[in-house]
């Protein structure tokens, strides 16, 4: 057996496995690939805003979208300040009342004969309306004047007799009582003629009241009693009511805290105060009036006073029992600032409107609100005549926010009549006609 080498010797061969350094940092492979895709994201992401602005796309600046820089552009709708005159109305609620309401009743007894008014016919003062029968009225005046005729001629008889009595007392035939016996019965037949007479006027009057007229003009309600019936005076129930339409009035309810604003200027003023009524939803205007009075005294459960306006009524647009919307005029606000309502915006600091400049950017500007009448305000502080005021599209503006103003007109008092109120925040309406400085035609 031959030798055996030390290197022979050694024992089997123990191989290791091999570290795998990929495996153990897989996570810096992550990364880097995240930040190779974000780096080409923001390439291409930032040329696409590139080429939007170029083109004039939708990202771009003054479309209302975020510009290059991330400055927002916003749209909104503008209107320019005026100096003007605003009038100031009060509100209350009212009831149209009949300037007179007569309900016709006959003064005498008797069957009706005839009827000479159609119902719902205007009628005017002394028309004939209804006729009684007027025979037992007419058979009582020929009694009554013959009656008259025998106490006449029995007058005369004791005035002769009278003449006789009086030559012979002077004679001293007859007693000085006997002539004053004859003197009585004269003044009783005297006294009997004025009786009749008395009974033949009132025989006449009775006839007169057999045919019933129209006291006052205006138009006939319902009829309420048909020929052939029997009327008498005693009765209750009327035979037609009358209203009278022209003129007519209007009763309404202001709060007590207005009453002396209102007496002032009733007491002051040499003309009557304006006043306008309205339709049931506030809308329409129905017609103008004038102030006429005031109750004299406060309805302490509601905390209200009574007016009363008149109005013409010419085209009897008014009606009995209507209910109306009562705008009184009071007070005008001359030369002030004059500004859509829905300018005026309200936050933590007060009351504040958005105004643009030539450079088109929004500010907030306080304000201070005198009066408010219709689709106007009136400024007395804050804001110039000639400033450009935000109407619309207020809650995307900040202070300092880039805009894109697209001017409309400022409303008229007139044309802020007619417009309905208008919610916080809203818009005022476009309007063609241009800014009216007159104190009427407007509510509050």
């Amino acid at each position: 057996m031959g030798h055996m080498n030390s290197t022979d010797l050694r024992g089997p061969e123990v191989r290791r496995a091999p570290t795998d350094h990929a495996k153990n940092h897989w996570w810096m492979w992550v990364i880097a690939a995240v930040l190779v895709a974000g780096g080409v994201w923001y390439y291409r992401g930032a040329q696409a805003k590139t080429q939007a602005i170029n083109a004039g796309a939708p990202g771009a600046p003054g479309n209302g979208m975020p510009g290059a820089f991330g400055n927002p552009v916003v749209p909104v709708v503008v209107s320019t300040a005026q100096r003007g005159d605003l009038p100031v109305y009060l509100d209350g609620l009212g009831t149209v009342t009949a300037y007179n309401t007569v309900t016709i009743r006959s003064r005498v007894d008797g069957a009706i004969v005839k009827v000479n008014f159609t119902e719902g016919q205007f009628v005017h003062e002394g028309d004939a309306l209804v006729e009684i029968d007027p025979r037992p009225y007419q058979v009582a005046l020929e009694q009554a004047q013959g009656q008259l005729a025998k106490d006449q001629a029995q007058l005369k008889d004791v005035q002769i007799d009278m003449e006789r009595y009086k030559l012979l007392f002077k004679e001293g035939v007859i007693p000085q009582q006997q002539l004053d016996t004859q003197e009585a019965s004269v003044g009783q037949s005297h006294g009997s003629i004025q009786a009749d007479q008395a009974a033949i006027d009132s025989a006449k009057l009775n006839i007169t009241y057999s045919h019933i007229v129209a006291p006052i003009s205006g138009r006939v309600g319902l009829r309420l009693v048909d020929v052939g019936n029997i009327v008498h005076a005693t009765d209750t129930t009327g035979l037609v009511v009358i209203t009278q339409l022209q003129p007519i009035s209007v009763i309404f309810t202001l709060p007590q805290d207005q009453l002396p604003q209102v007496m002032s200027k009733l007491h002051g003023n040499a003309q009557q105060l304006s006043v306008e009524a309205w339709d049931r939803d506030d809308t329409s205007k129905i017609t103008s009036g004038k102030l006429a009075t005031i109750d004299n005294q406060i309805d302490v459960t509601t905390g209200t006073y009574k007016l009363k306006a008149v109005f013409g009524n010419e085209n009897n647009a008014l009606f009995p029992n209507q209910f109306v919307n009562v705008h009184l005029l009071v007070d005008t606000k001359h030369n002030i600032t004059l500004v859509p309502v829905a300018a005026i915006q309200r936050g933590p600091q007060g009351t504040y409107v958005y105004t643009a400049g030539a450079d088109n950017v929004a500010k907030i500007q306080p304000v201070v609100v005198a009066q408010t009448t219709g689709n106007l305000v009136g400024l007395s502080s804050g804001v110039s005549a000639g400033t450009n005021v935000v109407i619309d599209g207020q809650d995307k503006l900040q202070d300092g926010t880039q805009i894109t103003p697209t001017v409309a007109p400022l409303p008229s008092v007139a044309t802020a009549v007619n417009a309905p109120k208008p919610s916080a925040g809203a818009s005022a309406p476009p309007v063609k006609n241009s800014p009216a400085t007159s104190s009427g035609g407007a509510k509050r």
